[in-house]
Order: C-alpha cells, then sequence, then structure tokens
C-alpha cells in the first residue's frame, strides 16, 4: 500500500500503559460474564458466532495499540463498513451530488426499515440500510469488478491492510437478502439508484462481508480520528474534507433508534453492526472499538453498549465533556470503578418511547457465573 506524504508525528508523552490496560481489564471482567442479548440470525451464517467472545481495542492517532480479551477473532463487518463507503461516495460524487441521494436526517427507525422514505423520496441517512445501498450505487469505477477493487482498497487503507471477503456470508446475505431487494426496488422506482439493482447489492453484500478484527475496527475508527490518516502506516486513506460529514452522520444516525440515547449517555459519533462490534471516534484522539456478538432488540451489541457507557461516564469522553478537558481523554481513563446506573426495562413503555432493555442491577449481573446460557427464542 501506498505510503501517505504526511509523516506521521507523535502528539506528547506517551499515554501510561498500565493505567489504561488496567482500567480496560476492568471492563472486561465486569462484563464478561453478561449474557444477554443474542445473536442475529436473519443472515444464517451470523448465527454461528461464538456469544463468548468479546474484544476491547483502542488506537490512539500517535498509533499506539490497548486491547483486552479477544482483539484477533474474526467477524464480517456489516454495517459498521457503512460509514468508510459513505466517505468513499462523498469523495467520488461530492457533497452536493450525494445529498441528492440520501439526506442526513436520523429515521428514528430501526437499521432494515423498509417503511420510509423522505419528502424527496430519498433514504433518511447513510446508517440505514436504504441509504447505505444508495452510497454504494454511488462508488464510481469503470465495471462491477472495479468498483469492488475500489472499496476493498480504501476499506484496506483505512485498516492497515488487504481485506478479504468471506464469501460464505456474502452467498448467506445474497440469498437472504429479500428486505434490501426490495427497498433497492423501491429506490429504482424514485429515481435514487441508477444501475442494475442486483449488481448494486452484489456490492454492498459483499461490503458488508468483508472479515475485521475488533484491533482492525479500533484502526479504522482512529483513522477518522486522526483526520483520515491511517495511524498506524500513515496511508492517507479517508479524505479530510469529508471527515466532519462522516463523524456528523455517525453522532446523529450512527446507533439507528438508539441514536438519541447514545448520544446522551455516551456522546461520541459511532456506528454499530449486527454481528456485534461497536466503534466510536474521538477526533483528534483515538478510535475504539468493542465486539461481542449477542445484541439487543435495535441490534446493538449489550456488551458493547455497557462498555461505552461505563468509560464514558469515568474518562469525561462524552463530546461535551472533553472542550473543558485538560490533555487527553486517556489520561482521564482510571480503573472505571464507577458503573453507569441501569436503566429501565423496555418491556414497561416510558411515555411514548421505548428505552434500553438493561435487565439486572450491576451487582446481580456480575455475581453470576460466566456459565449461563444464551436466552432461548
Amino acid at each position: 500500500m501506498t505510503q501517505s506524504s504526511n509523516e506521521h508525528h507523535p502528539r506528547g508523552p506517551a499515554p501510561d500503559r498500565s493505567r489504561i490496560e488496567g482500567a480496560l481489564e476492568s471492563l472486561y471482567a465486569r462484563y464478561r460474564v453478561c449474557d444477554e442479548g443474542r445473536i442475529a440470525d436473519y443472515i444464517p451464517e451470523l448465527a454461528k458466532a461464538d456469544p463468548g467472545c468479546f474484544a476491547i481495542g483502542i488506537v490512539t492517532v500517535d498509533g499506539e495499540v490497548f486491547e483486552v480479551g479477544d482483539a484477533e477473532s474474526a467477524f464480517t463487518i456489516q454495517s459498521l463498513s457503512k460509514p468508510f463507503t459513505h466517505a468513499l461516495a462523498l469523495a467520488d460524487r461530492g457533497r452536493e451530488s450525494v445529498m441528492r441521494r440520501v439526506g442526513v436526517e436520523p429515521s428514528g427507525d430501526s437499521f432494515d426499515s423498509i417503511i420510509r422514505l423522505d419528502a424527496s423520496n430519498r433514504p433518511h441517512n447513510p446508517m440505514v440500510n436504504a441509504g447505505a445501498i444508495a452510497v454504494t450505487s454511488m462508488i464510481e469505477g469503470a465495471g462491477p469488478g472495479h468498483r469492488l477493487e475500489r472499496m476493498l482498497d480504501m476499506l484496506g487503507r483505512t485498516m492497515g491492510r488487504r481485506p478479504v471477503i468471506d464469501e460464505t456470508v456474502f452467498e448467506s446475505e445474497r440469498s437472504t437478502g429479500h428486505r434490501n431487494r426490495a427497498m433497492a426496488h423501491l429506490m429504482m422506482n424514485f429515481g435514487i439508484l441508477d444501475r442494475d439493482v442486483e449488481e448494486i447489492l452484489d456490492l454492498y453484500f459483499r461490503q458488508c462481508s468483508v472479515v475485521v478484527t475488533a484491533r482492525d475496527m479500533a484502526t479504522m475508527a482512529a483513522t477518522l480520528a486522526n483526520g483520515g490518516v491511517n495511524p498506524i502506516t500513515g496511508d492517507a486513506a479517508v479524505k479530510r474534507e469529508y471527515i466532519r460529514d462522516v463523524l456528523t452522520v455517525m453522532h446523529t444516525c450512527g446507533m439507528y433508534n438508539y441514536a438519541g440515547e447514545w448520544a446522551y449517555t455516551v456522546g461520541l459519533p459511532a456506528k454499530s453492526g449486527v454481528s456485534g462490534g461497536i466503534i466510536a471516534v474521538v477526533p483528534g484522539q483515538f478510535g475504539i472499538c468493542v465486539y461481542s456478538p449477542p445484541v439487543d432488540e435495535r441490534g446493538n451489541s449489550v456488551r458493547g453498549i455497557r462498555v461505552f457507557e461505563d468509560l464514558s461516564r469515568n474518562s469525561g469522553m462524552h463530546v461535551f465533556e472533553t472542550w473543558h478537558q485538560q490533555g487527553r481523554v486517556l489520561d482521564h481513563i482510571d480503573e472505571v470503578r464507577d458503573p453507569a446506573p441501569a436503566l429501565p426495562d423496555t418491556t414497561q413503555p416510558v411515555g411514548d418511547a421505548t428505552v434500553h432493555k438493561r435487565g439486572s442491577e450491576l451487582d446481580d449481573l456480575t455475581n453470576e457465573p460466566a456459565s449461563r446460557a444464551m436466552p432461548e427464542d
């Protein structure tokens, strides 16, 4: 891969490795016994994931790597790819052209909602499936193979290695993706898509089937934190002028119909995927990934949500706290002894809203044995 002409320069003394690793190990020990959530099975191959896999990874803009757990366990990228293909479409087509086909408004709907387009017949944003399919259709190239190669090259520069596609997952997605197919045909009807639907979906399903690890995804998030330059390899991967666009949409739309509560409790640009990954970006400082396959009713990793809530509560990394901090967020991470409070159970509606299911209190959770089975259907 081509090295960027911008050499990487350290931005201060190295973080206290033992303190940060101790905080991550504390979080890992706290939540590895959590058995809430379910493995996503609407794509049959995803149902084979190990519910016990759990990893937390941080990569800083200076290229420092901190990780705990199964950081090298492979999983498919799924919707974690969406911010990066959005960036590629922006670079290929420009803001005005992309905005004509895909909005930037939170939809309040689930990731695979087929219910609504906006008043201009556009998908609401690039983070829901309909918007991501439209974004993928805007990747330029001389033909299907060239478009795939350009997408893989961009993803490879953000993660620091040549990506591969899990062909079994790809075939599983393609053979069961009828809902995505219906959305694509609806968008074709309204002129949002301008190429063959099956060709577009083929690229989209391959995009979602790229194999990654928690370390890869933390590096990709760190690339966004570092102005589009991979902090480990020095490769320029994302055009700096579109970082603001991508992070803004991640902040408002990246967690689907949990985006508002995420912004309130965690407060970072983020993206989740049904394979169990969540990435978040602290601009100018670091990227972080938590991977754990059991997801909640919104398709967000249960352990991932809890880790991020605890980190934000204890380190002050919420976007509306970092502005008044002295020094880096990582300098404020301690042993994370103050767990986030349990939220109401979603089985009881609160007004006209539904809130994130948190289950039992933390004290009960941490006293449960690690061998408890996953919940039944």
